[in-house]
């Protein structure tokens, strides 16, 4: 059957990964997508509630005063939402797949070592590694068997998208994305606006709590909404707070969070730390690398013998494999 006879697929369409495309593969977002709306609301609703309250006392006292807190307010939550939505719907840096492993790695050679530890534990199934060279220290990258390559360096596979991402530094549940190459830059803003936000709205409803009795308890009763918002805020700085202040740390040492918590750094070389201004300029003034996948293109027709995305696989198709060319 000719394949006219069928209709063509895009990329996005058949794609092996779990992630989930919107408006014709142009936003690409994770499994976990939805809990984007909870992050939304956690956010909206403090934010939509102060503003309205601010609009509120506009009209009571002091006009000028309440209206620079209600911009400011706007200005924090617009950006907020922004760097949110620039966090979860773009391509974080995932590497596209082959369909069967490079020819030059498909050796089942072993050195010494791995067939020491592998009569140590009889049948188990060691990861294939090599070492390449990061700015003079040697570094081992892991053969992925889901995607048929060696990752590399600083990249992993992630176990809920079900693919490998550049520069991997975790998933985050909140965003419903991978954090990683491609937008660790706009997370971190997302983080320090989170945080401005709550600072933000802690203090202009305190000041303008206390601006009406100055007593703590008598203030509560007045004001309830700003009191609740004081509470709220309170407690959510705590959160997003530290962890902008942990991902300034890894900025500052040049770390993703998974090296952190698998390399110690600090007990062994980095080979990616630079200093911190060029750690700083590295991450907010370099220009994002653009996508390895465009999502939108045709996928390849089934009988060739091509993985979706994969370049590696167009020149196994174009050359054959060891197999191939001994039977032809």
């Amino acid at each position: 059957m000719s394949s006219q006879n069928h209709e063509r697929k895009r990329i996005y369409q058949v794609w092996p990964g779990k992630n989930r495309f919107y408006f014709g593969g142009r936003l690409v977002f994770g499994p976990d997508a939805s809990s984007i709306l909870l992050t939304t609301c956690m956010i909206g609703a403090p934010a939509i509630t102060f503003c309205i309250r601010m609009a509120i006392l506009i009209r009571q006292r002091h006009p000028l005063f309440h209206l620079l807190i209600l911009i400011g307010a706007i200005i924090l939550t617009i950006l907020d939402f922004t760097f949110l939505f620039l966090t979860s719907s773009r391509d974080p840096g995932i590497i596209p797949r082959n369909k069967e492993a490079p020819l030059e790695e498909t050796s089942e050679a072993v050195t010494k070592s791995l067939e020491w530890v592998s009569d140590k534990v009889g049948n188990a199934k060691l990861p294939k590694t090599k070492d390449v060279m990061v700015n003079g220290i040697t570094v081992k990258v892991k053969f992925c068997e889901t995607c048929q390559l060696y990752r590399p360096p600083r990249a992993s596979h992630c176990s809920i998208c079900n693919n490998c991402v550049q520069r991997f530094d975790h998933h985050c549940p909140w965003v419903g994305q991978c954090i990683a190459l491609r937008n660790y830059p706009y997370f971190v803003c997302f983080l320090s606006c989170s945080t401005l936000l709550c600072m933000y709205v802690f203090v202009f409803s305190w000041i303008s709590m206390l601006g009406v009795h100055g007593q703590f308890f008598i203030v509560l009763a007045d004001d309830a909404i700003l009191g609740v918002l004081v509470l709220y805020c309170f407690v959510s700085v705590w959160f997003v707070g530290g962890l902008s202040v942990f991902h300034f740390y890894l900025i500052c040492t040049n770390q993703t969070t998974c090296e952190n918590f698998r390399y110690h750094y600090d007990k062994k070389e980095n080979p990616y730390r630079k200093g911190v201004l060029k750690n700083f300029k590295e991450l907010f003034f370099a220009k994002i690398p653009p996508s390895l996948n465009n999502f939108r293109d045709w996928a390849p027709e089934e009988e060739d013998d091509v993985e979706v995305g994969s370049v590696a696989s167009e020149v196994v198709r174009a050359f054959g494999t060891p197999k191939h060319r001994n039977e032809q």
